[in-house]
């Protein structure tokens, strides 16, 4: 949608509307600002520029403000014109994660893990859509009755989500998720989202080129984790990662960046996640990282692990360790391929080596609450060794969830293939033993 457009988005009523009222200030700027000009500037520079428009309209012909009120009024019309309206002072707060608007009374967000809803609001309905029309159009998408549903991502790198009536019974309903800059293992580890000699343990199984899965429910940080460990990756290797919505940030040098794309109004031209990870077969990758795995897409991913692409990573939902390798059956069941049940756990098997599950407690935090190793192999049932376990003391409403993690030794396979990558098994782990016969202990 072009700037012109954007300004001039209110109902023709609006332009009747008192002198106190945002629309009636917008439309004052409408007539003041030269677009030719503004369209050469960048958005910061857009920002600025009418904000000054504005303050001397006010100055000129507004009603007596305190600088609080003025200020506010100016950075409203501003928004109206530029961004989201109402939704842009959330987007600019960087505490904010996700933003959940419910109809136009209804707005929550998630803050530090918690959600909570605040005093903002939609005018009126027709102020949400006209914020709805502005979001998908940024994306050259659109929402209306015949496609009532959009999921994209913003220009700015927010996941948004769009959905209104018919399906919705609740009003249009918008969600968006901002993801914060990326944060370092070292840094999870300082949040106690995880200790540092687990930290240490999986930055080795990375090198080493484990295949690990992290699962969790949603919001857990799966994708914030799974951003922290791929920072191990080595720098001379060709990575692929494969994503609905861009949302992964990886330093190395060699990375190419997929992302699937939905159809368009005709209902064509639809790119699936299992069509990138087909293609990306193709393109010489050192290693596979997937965004998230929903579908039959799953079985294209353990085949790629089975076929030399070692060291790659991906995330499912899940509620637990065990669960995630369940999951992982179900998705890759959904192949247009039939195999036998057997045919995909043996996959399985083969194929993932570890399971990284997170959760998301009721203070808010979140933490690596289990580490398991597939120690089942081909023809066997499903079976995790546990590497590593939270435990959480009990607490009582409203508290800081404490609790401590509790390690298992290394299955001997499993620490000898780290030692011969030339990786280390921390000493807060170490190996477990194998005993002869007689009981007498093997040393490594």
């Amino acid at each position: 949608m072009g700037l012109r457009n954007r300004l001039d988005a209110d109902h023709v009523a609006e332009q009747h509307s008192d002198r106190g009222s945002v629309a009636h200030w917008r439309q004052r700027l409408l007539t003041e600002v030269n677009l030719d000009d503004l369209a050469m500037l960048t958005m910061h520079q857009r920002r600025t520029r009418l904000e000054k428009v504005v303050g001397h309209i006010l100055s000129r012909e507004g009603p007596v403000l305190s600088d609080r009120e003025r200020g506010a009024m100016i950075r409203r019309v501003v928004d109206e014109a530029l961004g989201l309206g109402v939704l842009e002072p959330l987007l600019a707060d960087e505490s904010v994660t996700e933003i959940m608007v419910n109809g136009p009374d209804n707005i929550y967000i998630e803050r530090r893990g918690r959600v909570e809803r605040i005093e903002t609001t939609f005018a009126s309905e027709d102020q949400l859509y006209q914020t709805i029309d502005r979001i998908v159009s940024q994306v050259n998408r659109r929402v209306d009755e015949s496609s009532p549903m959009v999921d994209a991502r913003l220009p700015s790198g927010e996941r948004v989500n769009v959905i209104i009536p018919p399906l919705s019974l609740s009003g249009p309903v918008i969600t968006i998720r901002r993801f914060p800059k990326p944060f370092t293992i070292e840094q999870l580890a300082a949040k106690g989202s995880i200790d540092e000699s687990t930290s240490v343990l999986l930055a080795s199984l990375v090198r080493a080129r484990f295949n690990i899965i992290i699962s969790g429910g949603t919001g857990t940080g799966k994708t914030t984790f799974l951003n922290a460990l791929s920072a191990f990756a080595p720098t001379s290797e060709r990575i692929v990662t494969i994503e609905d919505s861009a949302e992964l940030q990886l330093q190395q040098e060699h990375v190419i960046r997929l992302e699937s794309r939905p159809p368009n109004i005709e209902g064509a031209g639809a790119i699936t996640i299992r069509d990138l990870v087909r293609n990306s077969l193709r393109m010489r990758p050192d290693r596979i990282i997937v965004g998230e795995v929903r579908g039959a897409e799953t079985l294209d991913m353990l085949q790629a692990m089975n076929t030399g692409h070692d060291g790659s990573l991906a995330t499912v939902h899940a509620n637990s360790a065990d669960d995630a390798v369940y999951r992982l059956l179900t998705l890759a069941s959904m192949s247009e391929v039939k195999l036998p049940f057997e045919a995909i756990r043996d996959q399985i098997n083969a194929a993932i080596d570890v399971i990284v599950h997170l959760s998301r407690y009721p203070d808010g935090s979140r933490r690596v609450a289990e580490v398991g190793i597939v120690a089942s192999t081909r023809r066997e049932e499903f079976r995790l060794d546990p590497l590593l376990r939270f435990e959480p003391d009990r607490t009582g409403p409203g508290q800081k969830t404490t609790g401590h993690f509790h390690r298992f030794p290394l299955p001997r396979h499993v620490a000898a293939r780290v030692y011969n990558a030339g990786e280390n098994v921390p000493a807060a782990f170490g190996v477990a033993p194998t005993y002869h016969d007689d009981s007498s202990e093997v040393s490594l």
